[in-house]
C-alpha cells in the first residue's frame, strides 16, 4: 500500500503535480493549512481549496484532508480571529466554503503505526483536554472532540495547574499546545517517554528546508513535511510501512 502525504498548501497548486507524478498512490494525505497566504491571492486560495475538495469526492483511492490552524479560524463555532495569518477582509468568504465543506476536513488521521495530523499529538495536551484516551483510541478521540467541540483545538493561551498559571509566548512552543498548534521540540519533549515509542507522527506546521528521511534528529519517530515553500516539492511517502522521499524535480513551488 502506497500513501502520499503532502505538507501545508497555503494555497499553492502545487499539489495537482504531486497527484499526478503519484498517480499510482493508493491513497492521499493533506496535512491541512489551505488558506493564509502571503504570494497567494484570496480567491485563488479559495478556488485552490474547492479544487482539493473535488479531487477528494472525485477521486478513486482516499483522500484524507485534515485542517490546519490556518483553516481552524475560520471554521465554523471557532472564534478565533487573533491568530496569525488571519484574513479578515477575506473572512466571510472562506468561512463560507470551509462551513460548506466542513464534513471533508477531520482532525487526525492513522495508517497503522502512522499517525497523521497538523502539528502533533502531544500526551500533555491529551491528558489535559481527553479523559480516557490511549494510544488504541487516540484518533478517534481527537476526531470526536473536533467534530462536536472544534475549539478546543484551539490555540491556548496558557494553561493553569492549581494556583499556578504558565502563559504562552504566541508560537506554539509549549508542550500543552494542541494538535493544530504545538511546534517541533515542545512535542517531542512532550513525549519523551509516552507517544514517542507506541506511534510515528506524520506533522506539517512548521517550516523545514528538508524532509528528515533518515530521522537524525527525530529517531525516525517523526516526520515534519511541511516543505513545500523551501525547497523543489518533498512530501512523504509510507509504502508497505516503509517512508521515502518523493520530490518533484525542477519545479519552484513558491506563487509570485
Amino acid at each position: 500500500m502506497k500513501l502520499v502525504a503532502i505538507g501545508d498548501i497555503h494555497g499553492r497548486d502545487i499539489w495537482k503535480q504531486i497527484v499526478a507524478k503519484e498517480h499510482d498512490a493508493d491513497e492521499f494525505v493533506f496535512v491541512g493549512d489551505y488558506f493564509d497566504s502571503f504570494t497567494v491571492k484570496g480567491p485563488d486560495q479559495i478556488n485552490n481549496f474547492l479544487d482539493i475538495i473535488e479531487f477528494k469526492k472525485q477521486s478513486k483511492v482516499p483522500v484524507t484532508l485534515l485542517i490546519g490552524n490556518h483553516d481552524h479560524h475560520y471554521y465554523p463555532g471557532v472564534d478565533d480571529s487573533g491568530t496569525s495569518g488571519y484574513q479578515t477582509l477575506l473572512a466571510p468568504s472562506i468561512k463560507y466554503v470551509v462551513n460548506e465543506n466542513k464534513q471533508y476536513l477531520q482532525a487526525a488521521y492513522q495508517v497503522g503505526e502512522f499517525v497523521f495530523t497538523h502539528a502533533g499529538l502531544s500526551s500533555e495536551w491529551l491528558d489535559d483536554s481527553i479523559e480516557g484516551w490511549n494510544v488504541d483510541n487516540v484518533v478517534e478521540k481527537v476526531n470526536e472532540l473536533f467534530q462536536y467541540q472544534p475549539g478546543k483545538i484551539a490555540y491556548r493561551s496558557y494553561k493553569q495547574v492549581g494556583d499556578q498559571v504558565y502563559g504562552a509566548q504566541g508560537y506554539g512552543n509549549e508542550s500543552f499546545q494542541g494538535p493544530i498548534w504545538i511546534r517541533p521540540t515542545a512535542l517531542m519533549t512532550a513525549n519523551k517517554k509516552t507517544l514517542r515509542k507506541k506511534i510515528i507522527q506524520v506533522i506539517g506546521h512548521t517550516p523545514q528546508d528538508n524532509i528528515d528521511i533518515e530521522g537524525k534528529a527525530t529517531g525516525g519517530r517523526y516526520y515534519f513535511i511541511d516543505t513545500l515553500e523551501y525547497n523543489q516539492g518533498q512530501y512523504l511517502i509510507v509504502k508497505d510501512g516503509v517512508v521515502s522521499l518523493g520530490k518533484l524535480e525542477n519545479e519552484k513551488t513558491k506563487t509570485t
